[in-house]
């Protein structure tokens, strides 16, 4: 029997599976899965719940008239305190429950690959799953931990993200290099400052080749919610009036619409109370037709569908100076120009948290701009045309780098066996 080693890059957007073969020293194949769940509107009460992950969560969700429970972004939830458990037809699930069905998936595809049951991974994790909190990272990582033990991996390792995807880059180059690692996520934006040298490549111990390690709790879906704010929620009724007395006008609360521009937010976003409470305001605004595109919204299960649409804005931007934010599904009609130029202004208050980050980073770490041989790039964010631009402007005369953006990090946490030979 073969010697495997799974690398898992489980990501805010989507995972990744490295299956590496450690008796040849190469991988195999990568398989990759949207980060996304869905369990059917048709559930038994006596079985285990049917779900399906990744394309064909989506599928089955659109299938079924975008029904039953879909949930995307659940690797944000992992530092919440406050999230302690959600119901799927009456079923409890917690978050490693729920981080759970994506590991397995993903494990048994490799599975499948190789003919083998592999119990050995190294899964990757961000510098810190949100900002500098040391109570809400070591939840999430026991919250990850116990995902992974339940997906059937009993021998376990974890390794910072960028430093995965710096072991990848560090297989394609050939001389040593001083490298500035930005993994630009979903969920996360970390960088990592480092020592690659090929003639190091499966060297036991790495330890001292990696200088300085950090991250923000900001990615592509805080440019996403930031979208949805300014330039959605005027669609779905943000400043509608309503009377809450005689001649007593008041604003509905900001905090509706807060909760449909963030996806941890609404992958719960369904409770009864909220539902009435929305029924109301809508009552007593007269039946304010903006806001009757928030009750469809929250009715029909319509958020992923919203969301597409943002990101294939997002992603035209990347490619174009121009493009449109366009939606029309059950009465709801959005049809705007966007220029990158007001794209740019929508995010501008992430990119600022990410400059002055990466600003404090190097500072910290004693880090001069002219010390950096090289960045290597990483992550689908990496791609938005304002990241590209913040970091030419910030380090104009160093080559920037990157590879496959969403599977850098999954080959490079593959390469990582050294962590098993590790004393603890």
């Amino acid at each position: 029997m073969s010697n495997f080693l799974y690398g898992i890059d489980f990501g805010t957007t989507n995972s990744a599976l490295s299956i590496y073969d450690e008796d040849k020293k190469e991988i195999l194949t990568t398989i990759t899965v949207p980060s996304i769940l869905y369990f059917q509107e048709e559930q038994s009460s006596s079985a285990p719940l049917n779900y399906v992950v990744g394309d064909e969560a989506i599928a089955a969700y659109l299938e079924d008239g975008m029904k039953g429970r879909f949930m995307k972004s659940i690797k944000r939830i992992l530092p919440r305190s406050s999230f302690i458990e959600t119901r799927v037809h009456n079923k409890r699930l917690n978050a490693s429950d729920l981080v759970t069905y994506i590991l397995r998936e993903l494990k048994q595809r490799a599975d499948a690959f190789i003919g083998q049951d592999c119990r050995k991974a190294v899964i990757g994790r961000p510098v810190f799953f949100d900002d500098d909190n040391t109570d809400k990272d070591a939840l999430a990582q026991r919250r990850l931990s116990k995902a992974a033990e339940q997906s059937g991996f009993e021998e376990v390792r974890f390794q910072f993200e960028p430093i995965g995807a710096a072991f990848a880059y560090e297989k394609t180059i050939s001389k040593r290099e001083r490298v500035l690692v930005a993994d630009l996520g979903g969920g996360t934006t970390d960088f990592t400052y480092l020592i690659l040298d090929p003639e190091k490549v499966g060297s036991k111990d790495r330890r001292n080749d990696i200088i300085a390690t950090g991250g923000i709790y900001i990615g592509g879906d805080s440019f996403d919610s930031a979208f949805m704010w300014d330039k959605g929620t005027p669609h779905f009724g943000k400043d509608t009036q309503y009377e809450a007395g005689p001649g007593k006008m008041l604003t509905v609360p900001v905090s509706l619409f807060a909760n449909i521009c963030s996806w941890e937010q609404m992958n719960f976003f369904n409770g009864q109370k909220i539902k009435n409470d929305i029924d109301n305001y809508y009552y007593y605004s007269k039946q304010n037709r903006k806001f009757k595109n928030l009750l469809t919204l929250i009715n029909n299960n319509l958020g992923y569908s919203v969301f597409q649409s943002i990101e294939r804005t997002k992603v035209e931007l990347s490619k174009s100076d121009q493009s449109e934010f366009k939606y029309a599904k059950m009465d709801i009609e959005i049809d705007d120009k966007i220029s990158l130029e007001n794209y740019n202004q929508i995010i501008e208050k992430d990119l600022n948290k990410i400059s002055s980050y990466l600003d404090e980073f190097l500072q910290n770490a004693h880090i001069k701009p002219d010390e950096i041989d090289s960045l290597f790039l990483t992550g689908g964010t990496s791609l938005v045309s304002a990241i590209q631009s913040l970091f030419q402007a910030r380090f104009p005369d160093t080559p920037v780098h990157s590879g496959d953006n969403f599977i850098s990090v999954a080959k490079g946490l593959a390469y990582s066996g050294y962590l098993f030979e590790q004393e603890n």
